[in-house]
């Protein structure tokens, strides 16, 4: 019976000497929604990827991507998947069409059959101005829809992108994102590793990563429901002068400032945590309203891994 899931792990881990990038990672990813690998740089979102492409073989763990055992199923693979890198990976020195149709010779299409896929994606990713340009010479925006066009020219069941939008202006990352929900729409599994907070938020399902282990994950509403600390906002003339008198103080997670507001995350066992923050500023002499916020998804990355380090540490 075929899974529901596009991809199962259980336990995987991958070590480089004696640097432990992903560990003991499990994942049960549905079909059919985009799936976020929030986390900063070195946090393993880019290796556990290549694991589930089968381009790098993992020192732990069982794997099933599209009912394929990764990595001794790799080759029966390699036709379902869509992979588009950190980095530009096409020729600079070929144009759009002719990287266009070395990608539909890769994935062995038919000729009528590529000449049509690639006429199509010419219009689904604004590319027929950009026809006969050089890639090397494309804008950033431009780079991205032809890496797009080229990860999707076979028609993948499940996509994977390693922070794709990471050298693009806000526009084009916003058009980027519509065109992964029409992919989605169309049947398409997406996962997708990001930093970007707001991309994060657009995700069906989260995986928060740090120091390559899970930190949280669910929808960004079940993990903002489900904050693992108080938020509390802080208004002062003295932004600076709040800050110095909360930071360092026991049960404080974060002091981040925000102009003239104060984000302040406490322990989610502290008891009256606006009351506490008052006292600790009334302590400081420093005049300031406080008041409980609700969290945002950078509020919930920022708890979760520094919860996770200080437990990492215990």
């Amino acid at each position: 019976m075929e899974s529901e899931s596009a991809i199962e792990s259980r336990n995987l881990t991958r070590r480089f000497g004696n640097l432990v990038a992903v560990n003991h990672l499990s994942l049960s990813i549905p079909r059919n929604i985009i799936y976020g690998f929030l986390g900063p740089n070195g946090s393993g979102k880019s290796t556990t990827i290549r694991m589930l492409c089968g381009l790098l073989m993992p020192s732990e763990g069982e794997v099933r991507v599209l009912n394929h055992r990764i990595p001794g199923e790799a080759e029966g693979l390699r036709h379902k998947i869509g992979y588009m890198t950190q980095r530009f990976a096409l020729y600079e020195d070929l144009t759009t069409l002719e990287n266009l149709r070395f990608i539909a010779r890769i994935y062995s299409l038919p000729p009528g059959e590529h000449v049509r896929r690639i006429d199509q994606a010419l219009d689904t990713y604004n590319l027929r101005a950009q026809t006969m340009q050089f890639a090397g010479t494309l804008s950033g925006g431009q780079k991205q829809r032809l890496a797009l066009a080229a990860a999707t020219l076979h028609k993948p069941e499940l996509l994977f992108l390693d922070e794709p939008t990471s050298a693009v202006d806000p526009q084009s990352r916003r058009d980027f994102w519509e065109t992964l929900f029409h992919l989605v729409h169309g049947g398409t599994t997406i996962l997708v590793s990001t930093h970007y907070m707001d991309e994060a938020e657009r995700c069906h399902r989260l995986a928060i990563l740090d120091g390559g282990t899970m930190a949280a994950s669910g929808s960004p509403a079940e993990l903002m429901a489900n904050m693992p600390a108080h938020v509390v906002e802080v208004e002062s003339d003295l932004p600076q002068k709040t800050h110095d008198a909360l930071e360092g103080n026991a049960d404080i997670l974060s002091v981040t400032q925000l102009g003239l507001r104060i984000r302040v995350l406490v322990e989610k066992s502290r008891q009256n945590p606006v009351e506490y923050i008052r006292l600790l500023l009334r302590d400081a002499a420093v005049e300031a309203g406080v008041n409980p916020a609700r969290p945002s998804l950078e509020d919930v990355f920022v708890a979760s891994t520094g919860i996770h380090k200080k437990r990492g540490a215990a």
